[in-house]
């Protein structure tokens, strides 16, 4: 269980702290679905309120808080009520668009990972998802309201459809751009070609490795099944605008791919795809690239409808956490948002 390395991170001399996030959440010996769910909100907010407000901002102490609450409900709280207080504790649950002129953005993040490595890791994409929750950009088009959740680094989470009882409702209700965003490379990059498969050999923050390598990725699960669809898809991001954007950062078309049949490769266009069997997707073979693959399946799998422009950035990578560093990376993405939307207008 990932709440193992509480006890690791209370030795360490440089931990960071949650200690203020424990005191904003709710207290209650009331463990029901329903109170757990109100705390996890609580918790939600605190975070983004905290980072929003203070300086400088962080995003492991939600996830830090987060193990510490279940720890201490392990014991005694059904399996239902952990996961209740689990999604709303990443703004599964507060998703709140309202019914005004502002265009929908849905964006989402993900926890620290590789922390047996480095105890001290930040995401940016966590990050990004903190500060951004809730905000209203401008546009040259318009406002627009962006909602955020935060995903878990756990293959388990995914093969149980956590992505797609997240993003469906969305999609049904009316969004007008969906961002998935992961840690990555040097710079940004723009994952054009999601593949199918997993591939990655390296653990989830349970420690769990899938077996699958480049010369047998696996194919995920959906609830209980293989995940169906095709080999490769395409995001609908438009890139060009994107990466007019101008920062510290290079932004990148990403078109590298993985497959059985063809080895590592840069994809035209996904007809050059049609026949390949995925190693890799342009966004890997991990959860980066699954998140990505999933919400475009979601996206494509509705029939009739107005299909939402979707994709996924990766962020440029960094080692531990670095405040300076982590501002620059939000304010580059909160700029491809407004570029984003101001070229599907």
């Amino acid at each position: 269980m990932e709440e193992a390395r509480l006890e690791r991170l209370s030795a360490s001399d440089d931990s960071p702290a949650y200690e203020a996030l424990l005191r904003g959440g709710r207290s209650s010996s009331d463990i029901s679905p329903d109170a757990l769910a109100e705390a996890g909100r609580e918790l939600w907010r605190t975070a983004v309120r905290a980072v929003q407000t203070g300086a400088p901002a962080d995003d492991r102490p939600l996830y830090w808080a987060r193990l510490h609450r279940k720890a201490g409900w392990r014991a005694s709280a059904s399996p239902d009520a952990l996961e209740a207080f689990e999604r709303a504790s990443r703004g599964m649950s507060d998703v709140a668009f309202d019914d005004g002129s502002a265009r929908r953005v849905l964006i989402t993040g993900f926890d620290p990972f590789h922390l047996d490595a480095r105890l001290d890791q930040s995401n940016p994409s966590g990050l990004a998802a903190l500060s951004l929750d809730g905000r209203t950009i401008r546009t040259a088009t318009g406002p627009a309201r962006i909602e955020a959740a935060v995903f878990p680094v756990r293959f388990a989470d995914f093969d149980a459809g956590m992505v797609e009882d997240f993003i469906e409702p969305h999609l049904s209700r009316g969004v007008d751009l969906v961002v998935t965003i992961s840690m990555g490379r040097s710079g940004f990059d723009l994952e054009r070609f999601p593949g199918r498969r997993r591939s990655a050999a390296v653990p989830d923050n349970l420690n769990v490795l899938t077996g699958a390598g480049a010369e047998s990725p696996l194919v995920p699960r959906l609830r209980g099944a293989s995940l169906t669809g095709p080999e490769f898809l395409e995001f609908t991001l438009p890139a060009a605008a994107m990466k007019a954007v101008t920062g510290p950062f290079e932004i990148r078309d990403n078109r590298n791919v993985h497959s059985l049949e063809q080895g590592a490769f840069e994809a035209a266009d996904l007809s050059a795809l049609s026949d390949q069997t995925a190693v890799r997707g342009s966004g890997g073979g991990y959860l980066s690239n699954e998140i990505a693959y999933r919400t475009l399946l979601a996206n494509l799998n509705r029939p009739g409808e107005r299909p939402v422009p979707m994709g996924h950035i990766h962020t440029p990578r960094l080692d531990g956490f670095n405040p300076a560093f982590e501002a620059q990376v939000v304010a580059q993405i909160e700029a491809m948002l407004v570029a984003a939307l101001d070229a599907l207008n």
